[in-house]
């Protein structure tokens, strides 16, 4: 996996090889690309988020999202929109 992926991912996703019914934490399309090939279940940053809320952990998902994006977090105008309409929290 080294030599396809940079070291954090390959480790991250071979713990969770180790471990069984585990999901992978990974934004990059080519970790996650190579993860789900293996079975591994993947979630990104932004899908984190609206589970924590969706569990009551955070009250709203939108500040946390403009936080990350300003801060340099890449997310395309089409993901940043998709996780605030699974979020529940679209404007019309």
């Amino acid at each position: 996996m080294r030599a396809q992926l940079d070291a954090g991912e390959a480790e991250a996703i071979a713990l969770a090889l180790e471990h069984h019914g585990s999901t992978v934490l990974l934004d990059e399309q080519r970790g996650r690309t190579f993860a789900l090939a293996l079975g591994v279940p993947v979630v990104g940053t932004f899908g984190l988020l609206i589970r924590a809320k969706r569990r009551g952990l955070v009250s709203t998902v939108r500040p946390v999202l403009d936080a990350l994006v300003g801060a340099g977090f890449y997310a395309s105008d089409a993901l940043y929109h998709r996780a605030l309409t699974l979020a529940g929290e679209a404007e019309p």
